[in-house]
């Protein structure tokens, strides 16, 4: 799946590189990554992939933190990512509400096409890794192939949408193992 393009995979935060919560992740300190998902970005370094980061961060347009504290949470999971022999080239985020009805937020691609703008990337069967349905659709809608985890609000994502034709991993690490053998 990947020899043909560009070795890059685009994962969502939340529920997918840290544990998710109903209440946002408010501060560096609720920050907390999920147990292997370090070294799953680890490992997708070692083998010469470009990781990048779209993540909704309505949290901002409620109101519950601003951008120099999403800056500071961001911070410290690159610092994490680092410390283990990771790497994250970029962030997007979108850091507006669903009433907004902006191009950014998913499941709309925004962000998707600002990534592949920017670094002039083609995404057409990059793995993009979600927990969401809007992470599927998003991924989907830029032409990238989108992978659940049941992490975060995966197991809720299966519950709501049982007939999803998408590949389901228990977790990322799981969901890198089958990138790098596939």
């Amino acid at each position: 799946m990947t020899d043909l393009i560009e070795r890059i995979v685009i994962l969502d935060r939340d529920g997918v590189i840290n544990e998710d919560s109903d209440d946002y992740i408010k501060s560096p300190e609720e920050w907390e990554p999920i147990p292997g998902s370090l070294e799953a970005i680890e490992l997708l370094t070692r083998r010469g992939y470009r990781i990048f980061v779209i993540t909704n961060q309505s949290g901002i347009a409620r109101g519950y933190f601003d951008v120099s504290v999403l800056d500071a949470i961001h911070q410290k999971m690159l610092t994490l990512v680092e410390a283990r022999g990771g790497k994250i080239e970029a962030i997007f985020h979108c850091p507006h509400g669903p009433e907004d009805f902006c191009d950014c937020r998913k499941p709309k691609p925004g962000l998707f096409e600002a990534l592949k703008e920017q670094y002039g990337l083609n995404l057409i069967g990059v793995p993009a890794i979600g927990d969401s349905f809007r992470d599927l659709e998003a991924a989907r809608a830029a032409g990238a192939t989108p992978l659940l985890v049941e992490t975060g609000k995966g197991l809720r994502t299966l519950k709501h949408h049982p007939d999803l034709d998408v590949p389901v991993f228990s977790n990322l690490y799981e969901a890198v193992q089958h990138i790098l053998h596939s």
